[in-house]
């Protein structure tokens, strides 16, 4: 299949603004692997930002790794050269799609670690409502391993407090509001969760709110993630060190997001 038949069409835009997450079947097929290479490139060589989970139950460990699309060419590769961009730019309803960040994420078998219930945003120095994420597996992931986003989230007007994976803030002090008990809540919400193949990606809103269960299948799910804002892009001061942190960016709050750091890779 061709990259042209591989852009979604104007019904994927409409879905994905209203749900804040659709899944996208087969978009990235010609990328798998390729992205497996880089993931393994990475894993043994991992960056300063390696920020792996390490379970107390001594289950099997949860791999993260930010940022390394600049040294890692598989993903350069990805970056500059796949469809992602133009993907993105029509689901933003944006005339760009400026690259923001990449994320690895790679749950081994058996794992225990859940990835709590969360929106990106806040952990990020940018706001805007044109965003997305591409949550690429590179391996068979079954329905109740993978990710599972809340439709509708991204329209609830709030931002909720990030967390660090060891229950405490990221930030010292903010005046995000924090996330609601969503379990509790799980029957009067729209879950939305899919059986993936390799190829298929779930592009989300970094306002949606998301999380996964621990892998407890008998295979490893090693995830490339590709994270992109539109026109209305601006940088945000937080109250803290951002995750990814970007320190030296010269920006003040509310500039545009218009830095080399991230470019644009699709204008129409």
């Amino acid at each position: 299949m061709g990259t042209e038949q591989k852009v979604p069409q104007t019904d994927d835009a409409e879905r994905y603004r209203q749900d804040g997450a659709i899944v996208l079947r087969g978009v990235f097929d010609d990328w798998v692997e390729p992205l497996r290479a880089g993931v393994d490139a990475l894993m043994a060589n991992p960056s300063p930002l390696e920020r792996t989970v390490r379970p107390a139950d001594g289950s099997a460990p949860f791999f993260q790794d930010l940022c390394n699309w600049q040294r890692i060419p598989e993903f350069e590769a990805f970056v500059w050269k796949s469809p992602a961009a133009e993907i993105a730019a029509r689901l933003m309803g944006s005339r760009t799609a400026r690259f923001f960040h990449d994320h690895v994420l790679v749950k081994q078998p058996g794992g225990s670690t859940v990835t709590p219930w969360h929106q990106d945003q806040p952990y990020y120095c940018v706001e805007g409502r044109q965003s997305v994420s591409f949550w690429i597996p590179l391996d068979p992931v079954p329905r109740d391993v993978v990710m599972e986003c809340i439709k509708g989230s991204h329209t609830w007007g709030k931002g909720f407090r990030p967390m660090r994976f060891d229950g405490t803030r990221l930030y010292a002090n903010d005046d995000f509001e924090v996330m609601p008990d969503i379990e509790a809540m799980r029957p009067t919400l729209d879950v939305a969760g899919w059986d993936m193949q390799p190829g298929d990606a779930i592009a989300f809103n970094f306002r949606t709110v998301h999380g996964a269960p621990g892998n407890q299948s008998p295979r490893a799910r090693r995830v490339f993630s590709a994270r992109w804002v539109g026109d209305d892009a601006v940088f945000a001061k937080r109250a803290g060190r951002t995750s990814p942190p970007f320190p030296d960016l010269g920006l003040q709050d509310g500039d545009p997001l218009d830095t080399p750091l991230f470019p644009v890779v699709y204008r129409s």
